[in-house]
């Protein structure tokens, strides 16, 4: 007899399926993309947990071409839009146009749908676009629709938007806020390859081999797989130790270590105790466990975090950053017993 909270068969084998569909996505992904394992794996992540990316990295590292060569293996609708800074809300939304009605003869107003009318959206440099542009992009990604002319239309699901950003070249660009980038489920630093790497990036990318992608999932597996998400079971001391760690990160916080008041001038909200749980359940599946362990919560919590933390003057004259306090505090949290308190 099952037991209480436990998957039914049906689920048990959808996790086995999500499990197996990972390796295979990431084994596609790897003819193209070099190394990157980590990028890799918190971008399907995100995408089956129904979260919005963040991609942060120098020019050069392949950040577009990994979100292209994942849409390539998925069954989805994808744009890419280049963000500039004369780009208008309605270049993105869509908008009313006038046209001639063949039947009556007269003109009426019909929308003309933008490229957020897509499964996977690629906002590339991001942070080039004015605010009212941003914010007509963070609205789509939160409630899913757009407004246009009064009326509402509702995008495609699933829906995702991964989002790129140029951390070195700031100059006449629009940073987002903490606001909003808190509505990015993950901030994803893309790192420059290893050596060894770099030469097989060199080999694979000036001969003539162009290397074959399979598609795999379409867009009603997917929202399958997101809803086997949901239902991974999650013990009281997860939670407890996830409530612990982000309130951690509050330099008003009575809990909190004595060193964040001096590093940390602001710290995460309730947000980010939803996507640690959500990025541990996720994790857990493609692991191919139906439960979520701490090591889980551990690894996602960087991508979570990082952009999810303000650091003091303090902090960055000593050249300390959000990830280094990130680590701090993962070793500075003690994880509570299994019948732990919330």
């Amino acid at each position: 007899m099952a037991q209480p909270g436990s998957p039914a068969p049906v689920e048990a084998q959808l996790i086995k399926d999500l499990a197996a569909t990972y390796e295979r996505m990431s084994e596609q992904i790897g003819k193209v993309i070099v190394g990157q394992k980590t990028v890799v794996e918190q971008l399907l992540m995100a995408m089956f947990s129904r979260g919005h990316c963040l991609l942060v990295g120098v020019p050069g590292l392949a950040k577009t071409l990994l979100v292209s060569t994942v849409a390539k293996i998925l069954h989805l609708s994808f744009k890419r839009v280049q963000f500039t800074p004369d780009l208008m809300p309605a270049d993105i939304t869509g908008t009313d146009i006038l046209q001639d009605d063949p039947e009556t003869g007269r003109r009426r107003f019909v929308f003309l749908p933008g490229p957020l009318f897509a499964n996977m959206i690629l906002a590339d440099e991001i942070n080039r676009t004015p605010p009212k542009t941003q914010a007509a992009l963070l609205e789509a990604m939160q409630e899913h629709h757009v407004t246009a002319g009064g009326t509402t239309y509702r995008l495609p699901e699933p829906f995702f938007v991964l989002a790129t950003q140029n951390p070195i070249e700031q100059e006449g660009t629009y940073p987002l806020p903490e606001a909003q980038q808190d509505r990015f489920m993950f901030n994803i630093r893309v790192d420059y390859p290893s050596r060894a790497e770099e030469i097989q990036i060199m080999k694979a990318t000036t001969g003539t081999h162009k290397p074959e992608l399979t598609a795999m999932l379409d867009a009603k597996q997917i929202m399958q797989f997101q809803q086997v998400v949901r239902q991974v079971v999650v013990a009281d001391h997860i939670f407890a130790y996830v409530a612990d760690l982000v309130r951690s990160t509050r330099p008003k916080e009575k809990d909190a270590p004595k060193w964040v008041p001096e590093l940390v001038s602001w710290g995460a909200g309730p947000r980010a105790c939803q996507f640690l749980i959500l990025g541990g359940k996720t994790r857990a599946i493609l692991y191919g466990r139906v439960h979520v362990t701490t090591d889980d919560i551990k690894a996602v919590a960087l991508p979570v975090l990082r952009h999810r933390i303000m650091t003091t003057f303090h902090a960055d004259a000593d050249g300390i950053t959000t990830d280094d306090i990130i680590k701090k505090l993962i070793e500075a949290t003690p994880v509570p017993l299994e019948k732990g308190r919330l």
